[in-house]
């Protein structure tokens, strides 16, 4: 099976549409996938509902696609970088649920495995709970949350070989493996392609069989998010 296309436009085609639940990975800036999220801006689907630890920053990653106003929800963590999709909440015009980092982690977790729910503590007696089911273990109160399972997952690695086999690259890992194993749909687009087999065993982080699709992107941008430059005395 052919898992490798030409461009991030011809992954996405047949596969992304109007009114989608996507996962995508990444932490801030750090391992979004830069193509797929451009391709996916200029497909025009619209009325999706992302997962995704943040939205990226104001013109970059997510943001993007706040700015043409193809995201109806966000299902996220950490929202504090992001202008526009403050200005937006704010006026109502984006719906939110927010979902604290470790919680959405296991949500995704547990959708690549099969489980359909777990309880936490974590977010009992917040906003976090309200609606949902509270059940008490050895005296302690726990809140139900459902798992994640997106349509789509859109992810990105440093390394795949053409059967799939992922390897990422240090803190670049973070929500990708869990977004890959959740969709039911895996697009992942990669800075390098090896035959198979070239990735040691050892080295392999995430298996070819929760990958459908691979795109090249050699050169992304790797926008940094905050740059903090300390000058030195006598400069």
């Amino acid at each position: 099976m052919n898992k490798l296309f030409p461009s991030a436009a011809a992954a996405l085609q047949g596969v992304v549409s109007d009114g989608q639940l996507m996962a995508v990975g990444g932490f801030g800036l750090c391992g979004i996938p830069e193509a797929l999220i451009d391709a996916l801006r200029d497909s025009g689907v619209k009325d999706l509902t992302v997962i995704s630890n943040n939205a990226g920053v104001d013109g970059f990653g997510l943001g993007k696609l706040l700015e043409t106003r193809q995201i109806k929800k966000m299902i996220s963590s950490y929202v504090g970088e992001n202008k526009e999709f403050e200005r937006q909440y704010l006026a109502g015009e984006l719906e939110l649920e927010f979902t604290p980092q470790g919680t959405l982690a296991e949500k995704l977790r547990a959708g690549g495995a099969g489980i359909p729910a777990f309880f936490t503590k974590t977010g009992v007696g917040t906003v976090v709970a309200e609606g949902k089911e509270l059940r008490d273990f050895d005296g302690e109160t726990y809140v139900m949350e459902r798992s994640l399972v997106p349509d789509v997952a859109l992810v990105k690695a440093d390394v795949a070989d053409k059967a799939g086999n992922l390897r990422f690259r240090y803190t670049a890992r973070n929500f990708n493996p869990a977004v890959a194993m959740a969709g039911k749909l895996c697009i992942v687009e990669v800075e390098k392609i090896v035959e198979v087999g070239e990735i040691a065993p050892d080295d392999v982080h995430l298996p070819g069989i929760y990958v459908h699709r691979l795109v090249l992107n050699a050169t992304p941008e790797k926008r940094i998010e905050k740059r903090t430059i300390t000058e030195k005395a006598g400069v």
